[in-house]
């Protein structure tokens, strides 16, 4: 098969690594790719979400599976645009993302379907939203309803800090046109983790879980980030609490949007908050997420191909019982660049990749890095890398992450030293 893969983070990265070593990959291209994915497939210069360049690229090339691993393509309907050309593609109908492309078309489905989730509002005009805030109570949570690259999000503590958010987020001074509309809702407490399922539009296949770790600071401190790191499984996942995410939050949603004639095919990533061994639904993601992805795919022990393909035929029953999973746990180490989440350097050189990843089962996977005219790699982004090890348990993939981490020469980044805390204590 020839595959094109959609992005260029370390999802993609991730993606990319696992795609190759399946026996049906005969040639794989990345758009746009990164300096890592340029070592392993075919990096082609389209911006992922230039609709138009990348259809006519696959129908030239004689794609036959692509695959679409950021958000923003798929709700700009790349999928669609695929399948109208007569290419198999993985991920969601633009209007299926509209899950995570639209939080309050997400929190307006899940309540219609009497899913487990926090108690919301939405809104376009200041006013009633300070009224909801002041109804509701602090802690509460104010959310963009569009795409905020994983950072729309802010728990406030005070009354004056939540109507601030709001109103920054509706006049578009903090997140432009992505908080022309918001979503208010009451603040639940608990550990936060990830769930990944994926959906032909019928069945679902369970993967695992997660957990990711969004402060920038160690203690979970600090503003949140896009991830500096994760691990997986959760910690406290137990065979009751994943039968109750499956029966009764990501099965009703697969039935619900079926129901609506919004059939969902791909990712489904569900963000949970647990208390008590029993989830509510935070969000959905129509996408792997990143980092979480790193560990998922050297977690995983079949091949990547077999499983999407089954999904974009809709044949994911047949496949279900025979997806196999490794032994060992998985953590991810995110090296970010200084400054990071805020503004960052750019354009610093990293040395001795290589070196950290000849320890045994650690991968090092690209996020933001290009090759400079001297053909070093170099930070062009904020999450620059994740480094990703396999351990029989939490304390040695730590280990092994870490003592990669340390081997990597890059005096412009940074990177937190206490993932996988929770696991570990």
């Amino acid at each position: 098969m020839r595959i094109l893969l959609v992005g260029s983070g370390g999802r993609e990265h991730a993606l990319a690594w696992k795609l190759i070593q399946s026996p049906k990959c005969d040639k794989l291209f990345c758009a746009p790719g990164n300096a890592g994915i340029s070592q392993i497939a075919e990096c082609v210069d389209i911006p992922s979400e230039d609709i138009e360049s990348l259809t006519q690229f696959a129908k030239n090339e004689g794609i036959d599976l692509v695959v679409i691993g950021p958000e923003a393509p798929l709700v700009l309907g790349l999928a669609d645009r695929m399948r109208a050309a007569g290419i198999k593609a993985f991920g969601p109908s633009g209007k299926a993302a509209e899950l995570e492309g639209s939080k309050g078309f997400m929190k307006d489905i899940v309540s219609k379907y009497n899913i487990s989730t926090a108690k919301y509002g939405r809104f376009t005009d200041i006013n009633e939203a300070t009224k909801f805030i002041k109804n509701t109570g602090v802690p509460i949570v104010v959310k963009t309803d569009g795409l905020a690259a994983g950072k729309g999000v802010i728990i406030c503590e005070t009354e004056q800090e939540a109507i601030k958010a709001a109103s920054n987020m509706l006049s578009g001074s903090s997140f432009g046109e992505a908080g022309k509309e918001i979503v208010i809702e009451e603040f639940l407490d608990g550990e936060e983790i990830s769930y990944f399922t994926i959906s032909d539009g019928k069945t679902i296949l369970p993967l695992t879980s997660a957990q990711d770790h969004k402060r920038v600071g160690e203690g979970d401190t600090g503003p949140n980030t896009g991830g500096m790191g994760a691990y997986s499984p959760a910690h406290f996942i137990t065979p009751q609490l994943e039968k109750q995410i499956i029966n009764e939050i990501i099965q009703p949603t697969i039935d619900g949007m079926a129901k609506e004639g919004i059939p969902y095919t791909g990712v489904l990533f569900a963000g949970l908050m647990v208390k008590n061994n029993k989830a509510k639904l935070l969000e959905f993601n129509v996408r792997f997420g990143d980092p979480e992805c790193q560990e998922i795919m050297m977690r995983l022990d079949s091949d990547l191909v077999d499983i999407l393909e089954a999904s974009t035929d809709e044949k994911l029953d047949k496949i279900a019982q025979t997806v196999k999973w490794k032994d060992e746990v998985a953590l991810c180490v995110v090296m970010a660049a200084n400054g990071y989440p805020g503004s960052y350097v750019k354009n610093t050189p990293i040395y001795n990749i290589e070196e950290a990843e000849k320890i045994d089962n650690v991968c090092v996977f690209h996020a933001g890095t290009a090759y400079n005219d001297n053909k070093e790699i170099i930070s062009i982004g904020g999450r620059v890398l994740g480094v990703t090890a396999l351990g029989k348990d939490f304390a040695q993939a730590k280990e092994k992450a870490y003592d990669a981490v340390k081997k990597i020469k890059w005096d412009e980044g940074f990177y937190r030293r206490d993932i996988g805390w929770r696991a570990i204590s």
